[in-house]
């Protein structure tokens, strides 16, 4: 019988998400035990949920035309219509539409999950990433915003990093809407206005005026125009409408009292971050190394969670950090931890006859807390010794035949050489050992 011969499989993963490698892994539960503490700290508490949902919960809330492109959407085997999730945001609020009645509010959550959007792969940007949500449901006070972005802000510090490596910036949903509507702009010119600020980027700035001008019916002036691209806080707290200047007093009332918390925090009118899904502040997190000058993170308040359930009202205020973004930022400032060895100490031994003996003195050693690896070559006790060192651990202990005599080893810290002897009935000492290198 005659086989055809198949091409070998290829070994690279699946365009846009990644293979974690034990450091990587290790970053990760990095990232992620500082994310967990951090935000516990503050009195949140933790939830979580399928990654799987029905399409029917996007499509409600988007159009089918961002499903069917930009979500990782299939028919299941009983003919149902399901999506990996793009987000968390539509998942907690059916988990909170379903139990409105039995909980008590305001709510402090926040879930470390994975999601999947299909775009194309860039820098800070994958099809699979895991992002921690943070989020108060149930308040719009004005400190429910205020503490978002303290925790923001202390986030950023538990990683390491320092005021100078960042910036928050800080804008309004509020202001942008009372502003339109001052110059007279229908929603639908509203939007328009808003579609081309979203581009104003990828344009020069003539197309951008020009368009500008078109879009609102030529309302805004050329010189408005202008004034907007450039304004400060300052503009809006003195303008002429009464609207405008409340939206600029809120911001203003929240700056002040975030610096009385040691938070500073910057206007910025063109900061925009999805201006149709928040209702007041939003907020990003930008990076101030010009080898990563991007935005990092953000959020903003969204007080109309549970519209496509028809629950009721619900404020909201939160943000999402994902660990991509996170991760190129901690690269570029020197803030990713060390790889850390596997195994505290590493047994080596000279022959397989001293096996059982071997594996009970390591179940003795892993009782009391220390990460124990036995050595399963059987090559060279020197060669064990460098396999040891390669894999950067620290400590080695060779027990063979004269050590079970003795019933004493000699543990070995690889970089100094330095030398104890510890009799087997005192195995806490190995402890104090390990301790004082770390």
């Amino acid at each position: 019988m005659v086989t055809s011969r198949r091409e070998p499989l290829s070994t690279e993963p699946y365009k846009g998400v990644r293979d974690l490698y034990p450091y990587d892994m290790q970053v990760q539960s990095f990232i992620f035990e500082i994310m967990r503490r951090t935000v516990m700290q503050y009195g949140y508490a933790e939830y979580g949920a399928s990654l799987l949902e029905p399409t029917e919960l996007y499509l409600a809330k988007t159009s089918e035309e961002i499903v069917t492109e930009q979500t990782y959407s299939f028919r299941d085997r009983g003919d149902r219509e399901v999506t990996l999730r793009p987000e968390m945001t539509p998942t907690v609020a059916r988990m909170i539409a379903a139990r409105k009645r039995e909980l008590a509010f305001p709510l402090r959550w926040f879930s470390i999950v994975n999601v999947f959007r299909y775009e194309r792969p860039q820098r800070g940007r994958l099809r699979e990433h895991w992002q921690l949500n943070v989020d108060i449901f149930g308040s719009s006070r004005a400190d429910a915003d205020e503490e978002v972005l303290v925790l923001t802000h202390r986030l950023m510090t538990a990683f390491g990093a320092a005021d100078s490596d960042f910036t928050i910036y800080l804008n309004s949903r509020k202001l942008y809407l009372a502003l339109m509507q001052a110059y007279g702009l229908s929603d639908t010119e509203t939007r328009a206005f808003q579609g081309i600020r979203d581009r104003r980027e990828k344009i020069s700035d003539e197309q951008f005026k020009r368009e500008a001008l078109s879009l609102t019916g030529n309302k805004l002036t050329v010189a408005d125009i202008e004034s907007l691209g450039k304004a400060s806080l300052d503009f809006f707290l003195n303008h002429a409408n009464d609207n405008v200047r409340r939206a600029a007093e809120e911001i203003a009332n929240l700056a002040k009292k975030l610096a009385e918390r040691g938070v500073s925090v910057r206007f910025d009118f063109d900061l925009e971050r999805g201006f149709d899904y928040y209702t007041g502040i939003v907020f990003e997190v930008f990076d101030t190394n010009p080898m990563n000058k991007r935005s990092i993170f953000g959020g903003g308040r969204y007080d109309n969670l549970l519209d496509i359930f028809d629950a009721g009202e619900m404020p909201a205020v939160g943000f999402g950090l994902g660990d991509v973004t996170l991760r190129d930022f901690l690269e570029t400032h020197n803030l990713l931890p060390p790889p850390k060895p596997s195994a505290d100490l590493y047994l080596c031994r000279p022959d397989s006859e001293k096996s059982d003996y071997v594996h009970a003195l390591a179940a003795k050693m892993r009782e009391l807390g220390l990460r124990v690896a036995v050595d399963l070559s059987g090559k060279s006790i020197g060669d064990q010794i460098k396999f040891a060192d390669k894999h950067g651990v620290r400590h080695i202990a060779v027990i063979g035949t004269v050590e079970l005599k003795k019933g004493s080893f000699t543990v070995r810290e690889l970089v100094s050489g330095t030398e104890t002897t510890i009799p087997e009935s005192n195995l806490d000492q190995i402890l104090e050992i390990v301790k004082q290198a770390q």
